[in-house]
């Protein structure tokens, strides 16, 4: 168990190169994990030269700590220990690229679109942060086991500004189409034309980083809708004290959140709603009928048996002695 630094205890090997090794280490100080990259300088390197080397890769990662952007692996800073610089980044679970294409063949051409245009996006935060990647290919992308594309390389030996200082756009645009072809594993489909372009030595057919984002996003499968998630987050069971949830419980977070009450159907209302009706109707012909027999009858008026009210039942009586009359069973 080494301790970097006085600060990052060494656990396990993430992934070991040509460049160095990167290991999986806990940050004593936040109490969290972090990726560390240890530099080796190459066989044969002249030893007045390795001083050289590791200052620019400390110069790389210190600016690829300038990179903020979900699809990058962030770069914390970078540790000193006996003179060799180690890289401090984040750590991202997940599996690389070229393991998924190892372990499940090819990807589906919208799935590798989605990869695609993450890689684009990733390029040109690094770009507008003074830093290019020279050597995108499947073991740089990172497919993480929270749905994020990240690339990562950057300010780990590859990511470092060409001598020039200014990014080569067209050798960005070839490293793409290469991933992409990687990716469905020379069955295209729908990217067939955009891989073609991207690979093309014809500056006047080749697509900029802007065109290619936009077409792999357009063959990208569609992210969900928003809106269905929020139904879906209210449908779900809120959280109390540990009994079963039922129809109350739902109704109260309904109006808990500002929902009005279910409307309850009228569907059901409709039989009982007719049949008092044709019974108020029965009632006042009956009615009618007595009165017209009484009035042709000597001295017939209203006694014990007559009738007092003629107005139909009300739907909210409830029994004799309220002046409404009962349907008959």
């Amino acid at each position: 168990m080494t301790v970097i630094a006085g600060r990052y205890r060494l656990l396990d090997v993430l992934a070991e190169g040509a460049t160095g090794t990167v290991w999986r280490a806990l940050d004593e100080t936040l109490v969290h994990e972090v990726a560390l990259k240890e530099f080796r300088a190459p066989a044969g390197l002249p030893a007045d030269e390795v001083p050289l080397l590791y200052a620019r890769l400390e110069r790389g990662a210190r600016a690829a700590a300038l990179i903020s952007h979900p699809s990058v692996a962030t770069v914390y800073g970078v540790a000193t220990e006996d003179g060799r610089p180690w890289v401090v980044m984040e750590l991202i679970r997940g599996l690389t690229l070229a393991e998924t294409l190892e372990a499940g063949g090819p990807l589906a051409p919208p799935e590798a679109a989605r990869v695609g245009a993450e890689v684009v996006a990733a390029l040109r935060a690094a770009r507008e942060a003074g830093v290019h990647h020279r050597g995108v290919n499947p073991g740089h992308v990172l497919l993480a086991n929270d749905g994020r594309v990240v690339v990562t390389g950057f300010g780990t030996g590859i990511g470092v500004p060409p001598p020039e200082g200014e990014p080569d756009a067209a050798e960005e645009a070839r490293s793409l189409g290469t991933l992409l072809d990687a990716a469905v594993g020379g069955r295209p489909g729908p990217l067939t034309p955009v891989i073609d372009r991207l690979l093309s030595e014809d500056p006047e057919s080749a697509l900029t980083a802007d065109q290619a984002e936009t077409e792999l996003r357009r063959i990208a499968p569609k992210a969900p809708s928003r809106t269905a998630g929020s139904a879906r987050s209210q449908s779900s069971p809120v959280p109390g004290n540990g009994e079963g949830e039922g129809p109350g419980a739902r109704a109260s977070a309904a109006r808990s959140a500002g929902a009005p009450p279910p409307r309850r159907s009228a569907r059901p209302r409709r039989g009982p709603v007719l049949t008092a009706g044709l019974v108020g109707v029965l009632l006042i012909t009956g009615a009618l009928t007595y009165h017209l027999v009484r009035d042709g009858e000597p001295g017939a008026g209203p006694g014990p048996g007559g009738v007092t009210s003629t107005a139909p039942a009300g739907p909210g009586s409830t029994g004799p002695g309220d002046g409404s009359a009962t349907p008959p069973r």
